[in-house]
């Protein structure tokens, strides 16, 4: 008996270890540039994994990763495997984040503190959750290659699916927005790693 509750044991350390790797880079703003948008006039829609999906605006963003969060189970997930919540500007300085507690379920992306270290406001407009569709197989195991705490730059398009069904789910195209509906829909046709 106490030979397997030591394997337990053991288990949930190493467990708790490696699934919250997270990168520490050290003082500095890592990504100081706002995400680039260019809103896409009268695009096709594209067929991708059994939804349909329609362009909404060209994407480019470079940012600190604050979190990570698969999914599986929820409607989205057949499309949308992983959200990550992105931050820029101060919101991807370790000296400003550090002082922010942040969590992520059910698509959303929450945080909070006992004392602001920047303004609320910075922090709403610097930083989102932001759902990947990865358009290519690889791209998918890139995204998975993805951990708290690296840079990245994810190049693609902001986007609506829906199904035949009636089920629809749109992209913010604001920085500024919060609350439902505020999240990004971001179909991933590049990610690569800055720093890590």
């Amino acid at each position: 008996m106490k030979k397997w509750l030591l394997v337990g044991a053991v288990g949930i350390v190493l467990y708790v270890i490696f699934s919250s790797k997270q990168v520490e880079l050290g003082a500095g703003v890592y990504a100081p540039e706002e995400p680039k948008q260019e809103l896409i006039n009268a695009a096709t829609p594209f067929q991708h994994k059994g939804f349909k999906v329609k362009p909404l605006a060209e994407f480019d963003i470079t940012a600190k990763v604050i979190r990570r969060e698969d999914y599986r189970y929820d409607q989205g997930a057949a499309i949308s495997p992983m959200d990550l919540a992105l931050g820029w500007g101060r919101m991807s300085e370790e000296a400003v984040l550090k002082h922010i507690n942040f969590s992520q379920s059910g698509r959303w992306y929450r945080y909070r503190y006992q004392s602001a270290p920047i303004p609320q406001k910075e922090i709403e407009t610097h930083s989102a959750n932001m759902h990947m569709i990865p358009a290519e197989s690889w791209i998918q195991d890139d995204l998975e290659g993805i951990s708290a705490g690296q840079v990245v730059r994810i190049r693609g398009k902001l986007v609506e699916v829906s199904k035949d069904d009636g089920w629809k789910w749109r992209s913010s195209l604001r920085r500024d927005d919060t609350g439902d509906g505020a999240c990004e829909l971001v179909y991933v046709e590049n990610v690569e790693i800055i720093l890590d």
